[in-house]
């Protein structure tokens, strides 16, 4: 005769009943839910507050080292594709409620409240003083950070090229001379340009000096600055 097969289901079903009734089961299960609500918005709350925290107190041997990034290495990464590294109470889009379930794990499993929450995105992504790819960050300490969650679509790698003229100020000079070097190539020769001696220098030298004072007229007139300038900074450029 073959054994009958055990129904856990049933089984477990079973016991319950005979230790908790339903009505005090969806009680407690309510009171759970409830707690996890209000802790997620106080989360909520905590990353639209300004707060001028730079520690939180992680078990360090529960973190993973692969998302522990220094202030420099944000800088660089901001700079090289223009993009801000502010509080996120000056972040206007919404925060995903995957970021906030992963804080509440985090604030659990290290059993610490955390603040000083900062973002990594475009300048359009913030409301500035006078939504590509936002990064949320949390500070350990000592310039550190570290990764809490990365949300919305990959930035394009052509951000990178198209801002790199005005990446610094070095970078804004190279490009005015290559500029200009390729415009002086392509300045047809007349009878009069022939006849003077070092006249592709002196067009160089003018078609330069016009270059950079267009461009620069243009660039600081309508309000904008070079990307290692702004990548931390909490005004707003036009």
């Amino acid at each position: 005769m073959l054994l009958s097969r055990a129904n856990l289901t049933n089984e477990l079903l079973i016991l319950r009943k005979k230790e908790v009734s339903e009505e005090v089961l969806l009680k407690e299960v309510l009171e759970i839910l409830n707690e996890n609500e209000e802790h997620r918005n106080l989360i909520k709350s905590s990353l639209s507050e300004e707060c001028s925290t730079t520690h939180n107190s992680f078990k360090l041997d529960l973190l993973e080292t692969d998302k522990i990034f220094h202030v420099n290495q944000i800088k660089k990464i901001c700079i090289n594709y223009r993009l801000r590294f502010l509080d996120s109470n000056l972040f206007k889009n919404e925060i995903p409620e995957e970021a906030i379930t992963i804080i509440n794990s985090l604030e659990k499993k290290h059993n610490i409240t955390l603040r000083g929450y900062k973002i990594i995105a475009p300048s359009k992504a913030f409301n500035l003083k006078i939504y590509d790819d936002p990064l949320l960050f949390v500070p350990i300490g000592n310039e550190y950070y570290y990764l809490i969650h990365k949300w919305g679509n990959d930035l394009s790698t052509f951000r990178k090229v198209k801002y790199l003229p005005i990446k610094n100020i070095v970078n804004f000079i190279v490009f005015s001379v290559l500029l200009s070097a390729i415009g002086t190539y392509l300045t047809p020769e007349t009878n009069l340009s022939k006849s003077v001696e070092f006249a592709k220098i002196i067009i160089f030298i003018f078609m330069f000096k016009s270059i950079v004072v267009t461009i620069a007229y243009y660039f600081f007139m309508m309000g904008k600055n070079f990307n290692s300038e702004i990548w931390n900074k909490p005004f707003k450029e036009n």
